[in-house]
């Protein structure tokens, strides 16, 4: 009786391990595919001139989709920020913005990430404006620096 457990005991583990290698496989082959896209998103070229008109369309869509996590401020201290299990992006950070590609931008807007929803129901345009609009946060941030005030930087107005 004790061969026909044990050949049971090891088929089953034997499932158990492919079952996990084969998830392993599909999420690296995942990440991957999502790591050139993201790739490619790089290159994307933002055809939306942060005009006044562009500035205000992205700020209402950022009121109306991103405040709420991301802050008022876009320091990423919104009203939802606490009940994340990911702490929103801090769009004030001017280092970290100034090292992203309005592409980027565009890409992160577009497919979300967990627990950030995809917006690609907006228009791209709509995209495009959010991100103009979000680029003023930085902005902001940088030009009230001591170095920036010294330097007579101004913000960017939405």
């Amino acid at each position: 009786m004790q061969p026909k457990a044990k050949k049971g005991n090891c088929a089953t583990l034997v499932i158990v391990l492919v079952l996990f290698f084969g998830a392993a496989i599909a999420l690296m082959i995942y990440a991957v595919i999502q790591w050139d896209a993201l790739a490619k998103a790089k290159d994307l070229q933002n055809p939306v001139p942060a005009t006044p008109a562009a500035l205000a369309a992205g700020k209402q869509l950022y009121q109306q989709h991103c405040q709420s996590c991301h802050g008022a401020k876009g320091d990423g201290k919104g009203e939802k920020a606490p009940e994340l299990s990911t702490a929103p992006g801090d769009f004030t950070d001017a280092a970290k913005m100034g090292g992203l590609k309005d592409g980027e931008l565009y890409w992160e807007i577009t497919k979300g990430r967990h627990p950030m929803p995809a917006f690609e129901k907006l228009t791209e345009q709509e995209r495009w404006e959010a991100v103009d609009y979000i680029r003023t946060f930085a902005a902001k941030s940088s030009a009230s620096s001591p170095a920036a005030a010294a330097q007579g930087t101004q913000p960017i107005q939405p």
